[in-house]
């Protein structure tokens, strides 16, 4: 059994076992992918200032994003197709964040429904919404997400089209696989995957069939998912979001001090800085560049989150430093998924929460709510 200790260890082997065209896209980006590579090079970047002779006991990183208890300034995001990386993923990566004390967010584009999760987990969770034409759909799924007692609502407002991502063009990408020559080779090299698959009924998004009208299968999903995005959504719609679901709103997609602005007047208790990862506007610049001026704008009076990048527990250090209150894993947790399940996502989590807690030490800090870009160094850092 090869050791893990690290992310890019997790990543190595879900390559290995995740079919071709799910692999590609939890990995990639739009276009040519040069703001997904800015995610992680603009962290590279950063340095800290090490401390020592400094009494670095009982170090805690315990924290709240918007209100909510968090053993660590860390969620697990909202990534579509979970459940095609490993059979069962959302209910897998819901309960092992369920267990590690952080928050998971379950994706619109889920493969698990909202009450197969609810059904598996204990706690509370996080669902993400997507703004489609139909307007009764939308409410309806408010009203599921209501009746599973998620704890918060993330509203991703950056997906009104699709940016081009080339390798899922080139992939055929579809849940389920389309059973092509390319993809049964490929498949036929992933025992593992393929085990589980049969040993589940969960392979369409379940969210979307048999609740959205006329959609019972995959033909009748695609036609109807490439006619539902909305051109039209406006900060109108999110006031009308926030009204229908009465709870702690979370603004996904801000990369503008002026949108941030805006996402603080819609009444939203959190937005998250994000660029989807690079796999929307290619050339935007990364989410941790953008972070300082959003913060300017903003001040505190709205609760600032950031993804994009994220890759370890400097990773997060550094975005605390910067003023993020936490921040949200998404192909870092898939990876997890993908390699080894359940305890992959897990394995994931305590990776980060180690190199998290260990950096704090070096930098002469106990507690991350003390964490400021005092333990940076000038100069190698965007203000």
């Amino acid at each position: 059994m090869t050791t893990i200790t690290c992310i890019d260890d997790l990543q190595r082997l879900a390559r290995r076992r995740v079919p071709r065209m799910f692999y590609d896209y939890a990995d990639s980006g739009s276009w040519t992918e040069s703001t997904y590579r800015a995610n992680q090079d603009d962290f590279k970047a950063i340095k800290f200032r090490q401390r020592v002779a400094v009494d670095m006991s009982n170090r805690t990183l315990a924290t709240t994003m918007v209100g909510q208890q968090v053993a660590m300034p860390v969620a697990l995001a909202p990534t579509g197709l979970t459940g095609m990386q490993h059979a069962d993923g959302e209910i897998l990566a819901a309960r092992a964040a369920e267990r590690f004390g952080v928050p998971f967010t379950l994706s619109t584009m889920s493969i698990c429904s909202i009450e197969d999760v609810a059904a598996h987990t204990t706690k509370p969770f996080w669902f993400q919404l997507y703004v489609m034409k139909d307007r009764d759909f939308i409410s309806r799924l408010i009203d599921r997400a209501k009746a599973a007692k998620c704890s918060a609502l993330v509203l991703t407002l950056d997906l009104q089209v699709l940016g081009q991502r080339h390798k899922d063009i080139r992939n055929g990408l579809s849940a389920p696989p389309r059973l092509t020559l390319p993809n049964l080779v490929n498949m036929a090299t992933k025992p593992r995957w393929c085990l589980g698959m049969l040993g589940t009924s969960r392979r369409h998004f379940g969210n979307i069939v048999g609740h959205a009208p006329k959609v019972a299968d995959m033909s009748s999903l695609s036609s109807w998912t490439a006619q539902q995005f909305d051109l039209t959504l406006s900060w109108r719609d999110v006031e009308w979001i926030k009204q229908r679901w009465g709870g702690k709103l979370i603004i996904k997609g801000i990369m503008d001090p002026e949108d941030a602005r805006l996402a603080v007047a819609s009444g939203a208790d959190a937005l998250i800085v994000s660029n989807h990862g690079g796999r929307q506007l290619d050339g935007a610049q990364s989410s941790i560049a953008a972070l300082p001026a959003i913060l300017d704008a903003v001040g505190d009076a709205i609760e600032v989150h950031l993804d994009g990048g994220i890759r370890s527990g400097q990773d997060v250090i550094k975005a605390v430093a910067l003023g993020a209150r936490g921040v949200y894993i998404g192909r870092a947790f898939l990876y997890g998924l993908g390699a080894m399940g359940e305890a992959g996502v897990t394995r994931c989590l305590e990776i980060i929460r180690t190199e998290l807690d260990i950096t704090m030490a070096f930098c002469g800090l106990r507690d991350v709510r003390d964490v400021t870009r005092d333990i940076l160094l000038p100069g190698s850092f965007p203000r």
